[in-house]
């Protein structure tokens, strides 16, 4: 756990970095695309120069100067299986980049929606040294937590620091100056499988530029598809990809629950040409062109014809319905919100004053699924697009850019987490030892 917290802060203080110099590098490293885009921050922002980081890049506003999009290969459900493919089309979205942007940059922040992600709620609590409370009452309390025993082969990929408690003040976002006595913290924990990030690591330092920021797919996804009241009252981001979807609850303003499916759009395209026989470039234009979740009396009616290329005529020019079309689409689609209505009655969603649920994603653009997945969910459900940030160009404004916009505010503002204050060492280390003789005590 040392070694992943100099990692973090090692990373942290390279973003900082690349955002002092103007130019850095965000990159959705996704199972069907990967996008990347390169911003531009206007002149040097006035980031805390303190003990802690906090919001590194303050309120500077930042411009998207180059964007691009290629194909994902070597890739799925999220997680890299080709490293020498999922290199080359990493390299090939940032060098399209940065051609647009005429400028070379160092630094890429990458997010991803695999790692088998697993959420944690851990509690702590100290005194307070002084009469007020100071960032390294912080960094002990943070220690104090008593963390669970994540299993061989894991990473925690975001330790944030979700409610602080000042005697008998709850639900304080900053406690630092405040007068008290006894300072307690709850810390949401976020863990993927280690190999994730190593391979995330390598693929991008193999493209000659240095990872200085990895984060979650639902997570960032989240910032850009929900509106600043869902995600104080409460609402759930469902980030419907291609390999995998993603399913984060925010409460107060921060995440507090994040999980994923590994199902998603290329599923219903692989369906859709087992079930018609066709190729999967040809499933996946009628799929865009004519899917849908929700069948409707004129859909009998309205013929479609499959583009096949295997040399039979007669059998690539046939005629399929819209209705039998849709009859393949929605089995899988109901499989997917029913997988992630388990996912939320775990997070205990009904328990949230909100109940917001935004769907987006590439998948989620399928015609009707707002309605089915009202009808499974048993919530207030609408599609959620990506707010519109300086420079974003017109073909990047849909759904299934949420996940690299979403990067891009978080990378510009992001929130504190574990790293981003002095944790005392010898605390981190004595953890363990301290959780034995806790055990040791409860049985004996």
């Amino acid at each position: 756990m040392n070694d992943l917290y100099q990692s973090q802060r090692t990373m942290r203080a390279m973003r900082k970095a690349a955002i002092q110099r103007g130019v850095v590098a965000v990159m959705d490293v996704g199972s069907s695309k990967v996008a990347c885009l390169i911003l531009r921050f206007d002149g040097p922002s006035d980031i805390s120069s303190g003990e802690v980081i906090g919001s590194m890049a303050g309120q500077s506003s930042f411009r998207v100067i180059g964007a691009a999009t290629t194909k994902s290969r070597g890739i799925r459900s999220g997680e890299i299986e080709s490293m020498a493919e999922t290199e080359r089309a990493i390299r090939t979205a940032l060098q399209a980049a940065q051609k647009m942007a005429l400028v070379r940059v160092d630094h890429v922040i990458a997010c991803f929606s695999g790692g088998a992600p697993r959420s944690y709620g851990v509690f702590g609590e100290v005194q307070t040294e002084n009469e007020a409370v100071h960032s390294h009452d912080i960094g002990r309390v943070l220690a104090a937590c008593d963390l669970p025993d994540f299993g061989q082969n894991r990473a925690v990929l975001h330790a944030q620091p979700i409610n602080f408690t000042l005697d008998d003040r709850s639900w304080m976002t900053d406690p630092r100056g405040h007068i008290g006595q006894k300072l307690s913290a709850d810390l949401h924990i976020l863990t993927v499988q280690e190999h994730a990030i190593q391979n995330l690591n390598r693929c991008v330092k193999r493209c000659d530029v240095e990872l200085a920021g990895v984060a979650s797919s639902a997570y960032v996804s989240a910032h850009a598809a929900l509106v600043e009241d869902e995600q104080e009252l409460g609402a759930a981001c469902i980030d419907m990809g291609g390999g995998a979807t993603g399913v984060s609850v925010f409460f107060k303003k921060h995440l507090i629950f994040a999980d994923s499916v590994r199902m998603g759009g290329d599923y219903v395209t692989s369906d859709i040409s087992m079930g018609l026989q066709i190729p999967t470039a040809a499933a996946e234009r009628m799929k865009t062109l004519y899917g849908g979740a929700m069948a409707t009396g004129m859909d009998d009616r309205e013929m479609i014809e499959t583009d096949g290329s295997s040399g039979d005529w007669e059998h690539d020019r046939r005629q399929v319905s819209r209705s039998e079309l849709i009859g393949i689409i929605r089995p899988r689609m109901e499989e997917i919100l029913e997988d992630v209505r388990d996912r939320l009655d775990a997070a205990g969603f009904d328990n949230l004053p909100g109940k917001q649920i935004v769907l987006t994603g590439g998948a989620s653009q399928i015609p009707g699924l707002d309605g089915l997945a009202a009808r499974i969910l048993g919530q207030h459900v609408r599609l959620g697009r990506p707010v519109r940030v300086q420079g974003l160009p017109q073909a990047a404004t849909g759904p299934a850019f949420s996940g690299v916009v979403g990067l891009a505010l978080n990378a510009a503002n992001p929130q504190d987490e574990w790293w981003d204050f002095e944790v005392p060492q010898p605390l981190m280390v004595g953890r363990p030892l301290r959780r034995a003789m806790r055990w040791f005590q409860d049985n004996w």
